[in-house]
């Protein structure tokens, strides 16, 4: 009672009140504040668990990491950043490449307007170690080419089945019509590696995930990684807190509170 702690859970968060099994709480670190803490377990998890149990990252290797401005991309490129001379390619809007070059991504790639897998060819003929896949569909087949041989590919969303505020069931069937698919045979033939991922999904594995946690505290207490929160919104304002993901003007985690701000609460008091 009374202790400042992070929750796991996988839905059911946009509320004043959770309940959750203490096994999926976690000890917030000295210093932390709550907005971090929100920001810190989903996409820093993720993000370690590709590059590091999956992607296996070591010094001078280069990954290529897509929605680098993103909760899991900023994660990623703090991550990447622990890891002696890595290369870090990022694709983002162009608003978007001072901050991602400040944090040490050294090749941002604006995807509108440019082909992302050309761009990365140009300045790494051979493609890449790792590539993070949140896109899925066509863009998987693009990440799986881009590997150099022993490179990984980690495929853990399907972002390409979002095109706007509703459902698109053309996006759908498009997406699952080009969905990248593959054979034993013939990774057997490339060797590269094609590995999935789903946090979701890890309900049970609770001294895998808390090891997981265990290291993040600890580079977090080190300095050496630290939530970026794009901004803060009170539950009353979510359409708004959305719409700046779905416009994607986000650099980091937009985070939602329970309560409003603190000058309207004052004036509610008095």
């Amino acid at each position: 009672v009374g202790d400042k702690v992070m929750v796991l859970a996988r839905s059911g968060l946009w509320q004043e009140v959770v309940n959750v099994p203490a096994s999926q709480t976690f000890l917030m670190p000295e210093g932390m504040s709550f907005e971090e803490a929100a920001a810190l377990l989903v996409n820093y998890i993720t993000a370690y668990m590709i590059l590091f149990d999956f992607g296996n990252l070591r010094p001078n290797q280069s990954v290529l990491i897509h929605m680098a401005a993103g909760g899991v991309g900023t994660a990623a490129i703090q991550l990447c950043k622990t890891v002696e001379n890595v290369t870090i390619f990022g694709t983002a809007s162009a608003s978007k490449h001072e901050s991602l070059k400040e944090s040490g991504v050294a090749h941002p790639i604006d995807y509108r307007t440019m082909d992302y897998a050309e761009e990365v060819r140009k300045i790494s003929p051979k493609g890449v170690d790792i590539v993070l896949d949140p896109l899925g569909g066509s863009d998987t087949t693009k990440a799986f080419n881009l590997l150099k041989p022993m490179g990984k590919l980690i495929t853990y969303g399907v972002a390409n089945l979002l095109t706007g505020q509703k459902k698109n069931l053309m996006a759908m069937a498009k997406t699952w019509w080009n969905q990248f698919s593959i054979n034993a045979l013939q990774l057997l033939h490339h060797n590269k590696a094609v590995c999935g991922y789903h946090l979701g999904y890890m309900d049970e594995e609770f001294e895998l995930v808390g090891g997981v946690v265990a290291k993040l505290i600890n580079l977090y207490s080190q300095g050496k990684i630290k939530p970026k929160i794009d901004s803060v919104w009170p539950f009353d304002q979510v359409a708004d807190a959305m719409r700046q993901m779905q416009e994607k003007k986000n650099v980091g985690k937009v985070i939602l509170v329970p309560e409003a701000p603190k000058e309207e609460s004052k004036k509610e008091e008095n």
